[in-house]
């Protein structure tokens, strides 16, 4: 199974080549939609790691997914400008998703 990166960033595409994972790089919400569904469809791909700010413009396709499918594995990275997200974002979805307190 394969890796493949969606990202909005130059900088991270350029990383994770360095780390051997092909990807390709988008500017905008439509071609990360086109590509996030050209990926979802290879039977090859089993990761597609998405950049958080392209993630959480096509939130709609990449919920939809993770709902409804098995595979592939999402995972949504920062891009090398930091997290989008609170500094307690792990803190607060363990506590919505278990409802245990840490």
């Amino acid at each position: 199974m394969k890796i493949f990166l969606i990202s909005d960033s130059h900088d991270t595409l350029v990383g994770m080549r360095l780390a051997g994972i092909k990807g390709v790089l988008v500017s905008s919400k439509e071609e990360g939609e086109a590509e996030f569904k050209r990926a979802i469809k290879d039977k090859e791909i089993g990761i597609i790691v998405l950049t958080e700010r392209l993630a959480s413009k096509i939130r709609h396709l990449v919920n939809e997914v993770k709902i409804n499918q098995e595979m592939p594995l999402i995972i949504e990275i920062p891009n090398r400008k930091g997290s989008i997200r609170d500094d307690d974002y792990l803190v607060k979805y363990i506590k919505e998703s278990v409802g245990i307190k840490i």
